[in-house]
């Protein structure tokens, strides 16, 4: 048993503009306790900010998000009004992030004939904790010293400083706890109106906001920043698409950042709070599925990762040539990830493929070569033509894959394996990132495409010999090789992410598409990490039995690549169903209990809302339904609609907003399921 808890989100509201991130529960209030605050750059900076009426909390009657960056809470203080049986005064509080920033707006609104007499007051305190003692649910730190001068309040350590200031607001400090006091003077059905605003000064966070620090006010509240993805829109015959997308896209932009002095290479942070930074294969699986929005934000993922690539041999770290890191922390840059590698290879190629430039492309030919070097001769660390990690140091993460927990690696009994491991899907990217890094070389004329190749061969081979077991239903592949290359021969769906590399044989793929569409890793709310059949099975374990909305999304990507479109359409409903459970913010994993148990989704309650491959899911169920795809060096274009229905609706859709090289075009199906375009030169192929 652990000795401190984890603190749950799945209850709290979370609005965000990277990298700042508030958290409070449903009524707004952010109290000293859990994962409650406002976090900036993995710092808390703000730990309370309690609402009251006259010392009295109001009732809360509704809350719910604005897109992603504003939140309103409507509350009742029940004590105030004519004193009937209909409430009649209202506190209404609307919460803003933007990046560094946070603005809250309190109206007091009487619809009572009497007037209103009483006092608004706001206790706040900051206790400037660590983000990873948050997460691992240690107590947090004594509450820092608050200075207080006019109308504004400050405090901080080092360079970090933080100012509050509210306008009209009589201010007391007190050690560490400061109290804003408004009086509250109404004729009968009036309004009172107030707020307050914090701002955050951070020059040493290893994160920071697109486009640069903020130099000025900012927009007037009201008016956020348009994101990237501003123009996108979809309908549809099934309601659930258009209402996913919007809330997806939404969270994606907010969770946008850079890293200091490079804040126009921009990439999405992982996830709210715990990841709320630059993550290899998060933010790479990101970018590689919100492609039909745009080839920037692969861009700028790709130089950011490069940025930091493995130059030396560093054990503690994780760290050899050519590799891509794990993540970015106050604390340094780790390594320890096995698969971000031959992802941002892969991510290269297919923001080529979308219109990534030429020239762009060209500018990162040395870090693929480095990284297809990697792949080779650190990758394979015993020479078995197999990707497996080591940790030899016994700090950091046990497992580096994306299923990194400590127990996620299990055979089909239950046991753990014992690293090191090779994964399955590793060996899938790793083939995938072999074939085409040699066919970017090729198409720039770089030269050593075969010797890729080659190494692709021998991938296959060696998979194909060691991975592939079997039980009562036939073959499929195990998760991994433990330590003594002995097969992991739990049904996971990490067999899913195979599909679609190019590793697998149509046979083979069949075999797997099978294995993913059946009830005991389909759960009807998506796809299970492990096979309920399996005795490791828990569906409310972190990796073994849960849903990842991302897993579900890759997944469902891999069978409409290999043609599939009965199991894509169950995944497809099962994201939906979970998504409209989930009010449109689809977190980073849920329980994997069954649909047939419960019309809702079953939350994960430590699980990251919002996170960014699950919101990039939409995007997949996007062009998944469209049956899109694009090669702008090839001046191609591909719309073979899925030909199966998503939970009985009709099969209209129409999305706007598709993006190739510098064309931003249309694709739809018609009533009668047929595909169609507009705004592209690009040759259409059926």
């Amino acid at each position: 048993m652990a000795a401190f808890d984890q603190p749950w989100l799945h209850e709290l509201v979370t609005v965000l503009s990277a990298p700042t991130v508030a958290l409070s529960d449903s009524a707004g209030q952010i109290r000293p306790a859990g994962a409650h605050g406002v976090l900036h750059a993995d710092v808390r900076v703000l730990s309370a900010a309690v609402l009251d009426v006259d010392g009295r909390e109001p009732a809360l009657v509704s809350s719910g998000l604005l897109g992603a960056r504003t939140a309103r809470f409507v509350a009742v203080p029940r004590e105030l009004g004519d004193g009937i049986v209909d409430p009649t005064v209202r506190v209404e509080r609307e919460r803003t992030v933007l990046p560094g920033e946070v603005r809250e707006v309190l109206r007091v609104i009487s619809a009572a004939d009497a007037g209103v007499d009483a006092v608004l007051t706001l206790t706040v305190a900051a206790d400037l904790a660590d983000l990873a003692n948050i997460k691992d649910g240690r107590p947090g730190p004594p509450a820092v010293p608050i200075e207080h001068a006019g109308d504004t309040l400050t405090w901080g350590t080092g360079t970090l400083r933080v100012t509050l200031a509210a306008p009209g607001a009589a201010l007391a400090a007190d050690g560490g706890q400061a109290v804003l006091r408004w009086p509250v003077r109404l004729p009968g059905r009036g309004e009172f109106g107030a707020s307050w605003r914090l701002a955050v000064t951070d020059p040493a966070a290893p994160v920071a906001a697109v486009g640069g620090a903020r130099t000025q006010e900012g927009p007037a509240d009201g008016e956020l920043p348009r994101g990237p993805w501003a123009n996108v829109s979809a309908v549809a015959d099934d309601p659930r698409l258009p209402a996913l997308l919007a809330q997806s896209l939404a969270d994606a932009d907010a969770l946008r950042m850079a890293v200091p002095g490079a804040p126009g290479e921009v990439f999405l942070a992982a996830g709210a709070p715990w990841y709320f930074t630059l993550f290899g294969r998060d933010s790479i699986w990101a970018a590689r599925l919100l492609l039909p929005f745009g080839w920037e934000l692969a861009a700028g993922t790709l130089r950011a990762l490069a940025a930091f690539q493995g130059r030396r041999v560093d054990l503690d770290r994780g760290e050899a040539p050519g590799k891509i890191p794990h993540e970015l922390r106050r604390s340094g840059v780790s390594y320890q990830t096995i698969d971000a590698t031959p992802l941002w290879i892969c991510l290269l190629h297919d923001a080529w493929r979308w219109g990534m430039p030429e020239s762009e492309v060209a500018a990162l030919l040395p870090a693929l070569r480095a990284a297809l070097t990697w792949l080779r001769d650190y990758g394979d660390s015993d020479g078995d033509c197999l990707l497996e990690y080591v940790n030899t140091t016994g700090r950091g993460l046990a497992n580096q894959g994306w299923k990194d927990s400590g127990d996620s690696i299990r055979f089909a009994d239950g046991r753990v394996a014992a690293p090191p491991v090779a994964l399955c899907e590793v060996q899938g990217y790793a083939y995938e990132a072999a074939m085409r890094g040699a066919d970017l070389l090729a198409a720039f004329g770089a030269g050593g495409a075969e010797e890729w190749r080659e190494l692709a061969a021998r991938i296959a081979a060696a998979f194909r010999a060691a991975f592939w077991v079997s039980d009562e239903r036939g073959g499929y592949p195990a998760l991994a090789l433990d330590a003594g290359k002995r097969p992991v021969d739990a049904l996971t769906s990490n067999i899913g992410h195979l599909l679609g590399t190019g590793l697998l044989t149509p046979a083979e793929e069949a075999l797997v598409a099978s294995r993913v569409g059946a009830p005991d890793l389909d759960s009807g709310f998506g796809l299970r990490t492990m096979s309920a059949r399996n005795g490791g099975y828990n569906p409310l374990s972190y990796h073994c039995g849960s849903v990842w909305s991302h897993d579900t999304a890759i997944v469902l990507r891999g069978l409409a690549r290999s043609g599939y479109p009965s199991q894509v359409a169950s995944l497809a409903d099962g994201l939906l169903a979970a998504a409209s459970g989930f009010g449109w913010r689809l977190p980073e994993l849920y329980s994997g209990a069954p649909r047939a148990e419960a019309p809702w989704p079953t939350p994960y309650p430590a699980a990251c809302r919002p996170q960014a491959w699950s919101a990039a899911a939409a995007a997949v169920l996007t062009q998944a339904l469209l049956g899109l795809d694009v090669n702008v060096p090839e001046g191609t274009i591909t719309l073979r609609p899925l030909a199966t229905r998503i939970g009985g609706a009709g099969p209209r859709l129409q999305v706007d907003g598709l993006v190739a090289g510098t064309e931003t075009f249309t694709a739809g199906v018609d009533e009668s399921g047929n595909g169609y375009l507009a705004g592209t030169t690009l040759q259409v192929v059926h």
